[in-house]
């Protein structure tokens, strides 16, 4: 069994696999080594790794190198099966590696999009011939509406929940629409460019994935584990090299 362990900007992600299966999954605000224990049962992975968006914590990475036989940190010296064709990889988010990887596992030898939905969205295009290209970086949902609220004098503090005519009726619409409608044209266009020229599978993760996938166009799937299979895939490529 392998352990997988996604530290994002908001949370710590977790997922146990069996090879490829996915036996359970796990999501913290903060961890700590009694979460780890107590959400594994007694289960002893053979395998960790570990991605983080964050400035590396130093006290998980003792407690997961102390606790575990075999810990992989992901960086961007790690070995994946993908080429990097990145000018700056070691700025490069390793989860969205990660999400290229699992969509890479899933449909190989195919142009991929990858977009993440979360704090913020990040757009990623795999080529057929799996050479990771590189993507943009835009303010998910919660980042424009707290951009708004903050950053001007009168606009409230709005959430996604509710109504989103094409035309705001009040400021609540016209601000939830502005940012839900806005997105989703944004990464509709995105998806439009790529299709142009050739047919491109489109992958959709983060918090807000399923949120998006009916609103999206041409093929779209929606899987809000990639990144979790993704930093798995990785780990069984180094096991494989390592034999």
């Amino acid at each position: 069994m392998n352990l997988v362990i996604d530290q994002g900007n908001s949370s710590v992600k977790v997922a146990l696999f069996e090879q490829d299966n996915l036996l359970k999954a796990g999501q913290w605000e903060h961890w700590s080594p009694d979460s780890f224990y107590n959400w594994l049962e007694g289960n002893l992975p053979d395998a960790v790794i570990l991605s983080s968006v964050q400035k590396t914590d130093e006290y998980l990475n003792q407690f997961l190198n102390d606790t575990f036989c075999v810990f992989y940190q992901l960086t961007y010296k790690f070995p994946v099966p993908l080429k990097i064709d990145y000018q700056s990889p070691e700025t490069l988010g390793m989860d969205r590696i990660a999400a290229a990887v699992g969509a890479w596992q899933q449909q190989p030898n195919r142009n991929l999009l990858i977009i993440d939905i979360g704090t913020a969205i990040t757009i990623d295009y795999v080529s057929p011939s799996g050479i990771y290209r590189g993507g943009n970086i835009s303010p998910g949902p919660e980042l424009r509406f707290k951009a708004l609220h903050q950053f001007t004098g009168q606009l409230p503090l709005i959430e996604e929940e509710g109504e989103t005519p094409l035309l705001g009726f009040d400021t609540a619409t016209a601000i939830r629409s502005g940012v839900m409608n806005g997105i989703e044209r944004e990464l509709n266009s995105y998806i439009e460019e790529f299709q142009k020229n050739e047919p491109v599978f489109t992958f959709l993760t983060g918090g807000y994935a399923f949120y998006f996938e009916s609103k999206l166009k041409n093929t779209i799937f929606a899987d809000e584990n990639l990144v979790l299979k993704g930093l798995n895939a990785i780990i069984q490529y180094n096991q494989r090299k390592n034999k």
